[in-house]
């Protein structure tokens, strides 16, 4: 990835890749689910309650991983023979929780000692390959990448490992101690228990994933963004099979967590990040909204900004090219556009007339002000935290607020205007 960041924690559609295979385990019903980790610990951070992590000491391999995480496993209740220990990838996150329960059955059926996971791909360049014998059963998995791991008539194979298993957990742990790292990695490739169970004289099986994207890894930046691309059209897919419209899917983002009503209408260039959820009946235009509350009936936008802490209660309008942070705006009060509201307490039926400004930083801490119901500000009005407008009061264009407002009063703080008479003509442009 050349990337500072762990490759599974790099985030897929608002969640770091790493959880996409957890939470499809917890979908398909799995009693424990572990996650191997480096020593540094770095996912620790991101795993939800319940999940166990192991650390794998060094890095030798996908055997060693497992082997590791069998370990966790060992420390804790026995496994019931009859539960298969199913293996998935970290960097393999679009596998579903229908995939894992088709890959269980399949194994159940099969009574082997281990069941592995395959795809077909039209490029299989990176993959491990799969081996079958004439009778169609699995052989081996000759990893491709070294040149000398494999030949060139095994890498003209298009059917590969996935890096998705079920095991017998007994068989597991018996081979996992027996893996060699004769390879050109010098690793411990999971896949070589395959070998160990068959030379044991132990059944091994293939299932097939007919959806090859449910099974694409991702090793670096530009296989990302392809497995984005299939993850952002199926978030999309499932909201349009729920009644929500999306006017240009192809211009459009939409993050997993986000939840959005019926009827609600994405216009384009909407970017939905996070645990963002919409109600019914919206209409979602080009705005940036971050961590705010927005009542019934509000109308936001476009080229708005509303950051932390904001809250427009209902029927409140911001318009174009207004910024609100840190601000609960009352049921109708109206910022129609070009102004900034920071840290403020609006109250209801308001109008605050184009570039009204709160100045609420004095250079050493920030101040609130507060403005009551159906105030009427003057454009270019400059509110001066800490300073209170009373209900009903206006305030007149131009003018720098420095003291509160009493209710009902107008408030007018700009020098007098003067004309000087014949200046175009003894000014500047004379000279």
């Amino acid at each position: 990835m050349r990337s500072a960041t762990p490759k599974v924690l790099h985030d897929l559609c608002g969640l770091p890749m790493v959880l996409w295979p957890v939470r499809a385990a917890q979908a398909a019903g799995a009693g424990r689910i572990v996650v191997v980790d480096s020593p540094e610990r770095a996912l620790a951070a991101v795993l939800p309650e319940g999940v166990e992590l192991a650390v794998q000491e060094r890095p030798d391999g996908t055997g060693g991983a497992a082997a590791a995480g069998m370990t966790c496993v060992a420390q804790g209740a026995a496994l019931d023979p009859a539960t298969p220990v199913v293996i998935l990838s970290g960097d393999v996150p679009l596998v579903s929780a229908e995939a894992i329960e088709g890959l269980i059955d399949a194994h159940v059926r099969s009574g082997a000692q281990a069941t592995m996971a395959s795809t077909i791909l039209a490029d299989p360049s990176g993959y491990g390959r799969v081996v079958r014998d004439a009778a169609g059963a699995v052989q081996r998995v000759v990893e491709t990448k070294a040149h000398g791991d494999s030949t060139q008539a095994e890498r003209e194979i298009r059917e590969v490992n996935t890096g998705i298993f079920a095991f017998s957990a007994q068989a597991l742990a018996a081979a996992l101690p027996r893996l060699s790292t004769d390879n050109a990695q010098g690793e411990l490739y999971l896949p070589q228990v395959l070998d160990v169970l068959r030379a044991d004289g132990g059944a091994v099986a293939g299932h097939v994933v007919a959806d090859d994207s449910l099974v694409l890894q991702i090793n670096d930046r530009a296989q990302l963004a392809q497995v984005r691309a299939i993850a952002q059209r199926a978030i999309i897919e499932r909201h349009l099979q729920a009644g929500v419209g999306v006017v240009d899917p192809a211009a459009t983002v939409i993050d997993i967590d986000v939840r959005i009503g019926a009827d609600t209408l994405i216009e384009p260039f909407c970017t939905l990040r996070g645990g963002t959820t919409i109600g019914e009946r919206c209409v979602i235009r080009h705005s940036y909204l971050l961590d705010c509350v927005l009542e019934d009936g509000v109308s936001v936008g476009p080229f708005a900004y509303l950051r932390p802490g904001t809250v427009l209660r209902s029927a409140s309008r911001v318009g174009t090219f207004v910024e609100v942070k840190n601000s609960d705006v009352g049921s109708g009060t109206k910022i129609p556009h070009l102004s900034y509201i920071g840290d403020a307490d609006i109250g209801e039926g308001s109008n605050l007339g184009a570039a009204t400004i709160t100045a609420n930083y004095d250079g050493h801490a920030k101040h609130r002000t507060t403005v009551g119901d159906r105030v009427r500000t003057g454009i270019d009005t400059a509110l001066v935290a800490p300073v209170s407008v009373g209900d009903d009061a206006y305030t007149g264009a131009g003018s720098v607020i420095t003291e509160d407002v009493p209710p009902g009063a107008l408030g007018i703080a700009r020098a007098k205007q003067v004309n000087l008479e014949g200046y175009a003509e003894r000014g500047p442009r004379s000279r």
